[in-house]
């Protein structure tokens, strides 16, 4: 079994990292610069910076701040929101983002995936799908969980593989925010049907969490946010628990 990452997660608006329940009622979680500081000290393996809300009136904003945490950190850093296109990308490459995350974008342009993977190589792309059970199959939203679109979740899971991207970073919107553990079932399905890293992500509330989606599917990574960034699990005491466990971390 390859070394499971563990990934904290900083969703930004205005600025300031932010927590939701189900994408909805979004309450302040601190300040990102000071969480990114303390995250790197305690181990995470790599950080995730997602501007929920991003806007072209704001883009300048996301990229002093991604500067100013690029500076303070050494783990790989992964930043996400309103990347549309290569320019936008190499943008935040210069500002020290180490991979993009795209979601909406790919999903309205799908070549936006092969061109970055072009300019910049596949490990470099990590595609986001935000997904949500309805009626029965498993869709696809985008614009930060407020639009369904009539894609299904795996089969746009391989198309993300063909047109290049390195990664998938999966949120289950019916788990994120509750606590009540990672969907396993999407997780399982998405990590057996694509041959690239699969984070799972939506859902972390306690130790057992983790070791579920690791033993439960093929998910390389476990994401999460507020349970890292109120101490609730910290991440040196999450990793020792895993070891326990005989699940290899890094």
């Amino acid at each position: 079994m390859l070394k499971k990452r563990i990934i904290p997660c900083l969703d930004i608006k205005n600025g300031r990292t932010v927590k939701g329940v189900n994408f909805i009622d979004i309450k302040d979680a601190g300040d990102p610069i000071e969480l990114a500081k303390q995250y790197v000290k305690d181990g995470a393996d790599e950080l995730v910076f997602l501007d929920i809300t991003a806007t072209v009136e704001n883009r300048k904003t996301l990229v002093e701040l991604v500067e100013r945490i690029a500076e303070e950190i050494n783990i790989p850093f992964t930043v996400g929101g309103g990347i549309s296109s290569v320019d936008d990308a190499l943008v935040l490459i210069k500002a020290g983002a180490d991979k993009v995350s795209v979601n909406s974008s790919a999903v309205k342009n799908p070549q936006l995936i092969t061109d970055l993977k072009n300019r910049f190589g596949s490990q470099f792309v990590v595609v986001a799908i935000d997904t949500k059970y309805v009626n029965e199959l498993w869709k696809v939203f985008t614009k930060g969980g407020r639009n369904e679109t009539e894609l299904e979740t795996i089969s746009w899971s391989k198309e993300i593989e063909k047109l290049g991207a390195g990664e998938i970073l999966l949120t289950s919107m019916n788990s994120d925010g509750t606590k009540a553990g990672f969907s396993i079932d999407i997780t399982n399905s998405v990590s057996k049907a694509v041959n690239i890293p699969v984070i799972a992500s939506g859902g972390a509330g306690k130790e057992e969490h983790f070791k579920d989606v690791f033993t439960k599917t093929e998910a390389s990574a476990g994401l999460a946010a507020s349970i890292f960034h109120f101490e609730e699990i910290p991440v040196p005491k999450l990793k020792q628990y895993l070891k326990k466990q005989n699940i290899p971390v890094r």
